[in-house]
C-alpha cells in the first residue's frame, strides 16, 4: 500500500449539527470529517443514492443550493464538501496538488459508507472529481463534469485550453478590491451567458482557496486526472461557455470514447448553476439513476 492510499483510508472523526435551510429545501445538516491534520465541512441533505458535488474555483458548495434541493426532491442524498479555507474546512494550504483535494473528498465518501457514489465537479471542481475516480476507483460509480475544461485541446491544435485573456477574466472576480464594474465585466466575460445576471456571483469568493486551487491546477500533470479512471462520464456542457468553448466540446469524447456522454444545457455560461439550476439538476439526476441502476 503506497503513502497516498494510506492517507486516503485514514481514520475519520465526525461531528454533526443541524443548520437552517433555504425555504425551498428540507433542513440541511453539517458534518465535520477529519483525517490527519485536515478537517472538511460537509453540507448534507436527503436520503437515497449519494451524489457528491464539488464547487468551482474559489467558491463554496452553497452555490448549488437550488440544484441540491432539486436533487434531494428527486430522491438523492447530496453531500457538498467545502474546499479547504471555506466554512469550517481547514488544512495545509501551501503547495497542494489535485491529489490533495481529491483526498479530502475521499475522506468524505469513506465516511458515508454508501459504496461507490456519483461525483459532480463543476468548473475547477472537475479536476478533483476526475482525480478521485483515478486515485480511488472503488469510491466512484460515475463522474459528472459540469462546464468543465477538459485540460487538453484537439490533436493538432496550437491553442491552450484556457488562454491568458480568459484566465484574467476567470481570476478577476476574486479580487474584491477591484471596482464592482470591473468585476462585473469579468463575470460577464467568463461566467455568464448573455442576458443572465452576473451580480449573484459578486460575493462568495474565497481568495486563499482560489490561490491554493490555482497552484494545484498549475502543478498537477493533466494526465494524472484526465481519464477519470474508468468511470462513466457525463460531460455536461454549457451552450454559451466561453471558458470551455464549443470548439473544444468534443475533446473528452474523442479521447475517452463511449465512456463519455455529452449533454448541452441551453442559455447557460460557465457558472451554469445560478443560470439553469433545474436543467442542471435534472441532467445530473438522469445520469445518476442510470449508473446506479447498473
Amino acid at each position: 500500500m503506497n503513502s497516498m492510499t494510506r492517507h486516503l483510508i485514514a481514520p475519520i472523526a465526525i461531528a454533526t449539527m443541524a443548520v437552517a435551510a433555504p425555504a425551498y429545501a428540507q433542513p440541511l445538516g453539517h458534518e465535520l470529517v477529519r483525517y490527519d491534520n485536515v478537517q472538511i465541512d460537509v453540507t448534507t441533505q436527503g436520503k437515497g443514492p449519494v451524489i457528491v458535488m464539488l464547487p468551482s474555483l474559489g467558491r463554496s458548495g452553497r452555490d448549488y443550493d437550488k440544484v441540491a434541493a432539486r436533487l434531494q426532491k428527486s430522491g438523492f442524498r447530496v453531500l457538498r464538501p467545502e474546499p479547504r479555507g471555506i466554512g469550517r474546512s481547514k488544512g495545509p494550504m501551501e503547495k497542494l496538488s489535485i491529489h490533495d483535494f481529491a483526498r479530502d473528498v475521499a475522506a468524505v465518501v469513506d465516511h458515508e459508507k454508501a459504496g461507490p457514489v456519483v461525483v459532480v465537479g463543476h468548473a475547477w471542481g472537475n479536476f478533483p472529481a476526475r482525480q478521485l475516480a483515478t486515485d480511488r476507483p472503488d469510491l466512484v460509480r460515475g463522474v459528472v463534469l459540469v462546464a468543465a475544461s477538459a485540460g487538453k485541446v484537439p490533436p493538432g491544435s496550437g491553442e491552450k485550453p484556457i488562454n491568458a485573456e480568459m484566465r484574467e477574466a476567470i481570476d478577476g472576480p476574486s479580487h474584491t478590491e477591484l471596482p464592482e464594474a470591473k468585476r462585473l465585466e469579468y463575470l460577464r466575460k467568463a461566467f455568464f451567458a448573455p442576458g443572465n445576471d452576473p451580480r449573484v456571483w459578486l460575493g462568495g469568493w474565497h481568495k486563499e482557496t482560489h490561490d491554493a486551487q490555482g497552484y494545484a491546477r498549475n502543478n498537477t500533470p493533466v494526465d494524472d486526472y484526465f481519464a477519470a479512471g474508468t468511470a462513466p462520464i457525463l460531460d455536461l456542457q454549457a451552450e454559451k461557455d466561453t471558458v470551455a468553448p464549443r470548439r473544444f466540446s468534443g475533446v473528452l469524447k474523442s479521447m475517452l470514447g463511449d465512456r463519455v456522454t455529452v449533454q448541452v444545457i441551453p442559455n447557460a455560461g460557465h457558472a451554469m448553476a445560478p443560470e439553469q439550476p433545474v436543467a442542471m439538476a435534472d441532467a445530473i439526476a438522469a445520469f445518476a439513476r442510470k449508473v446506479y441502476a447498473k
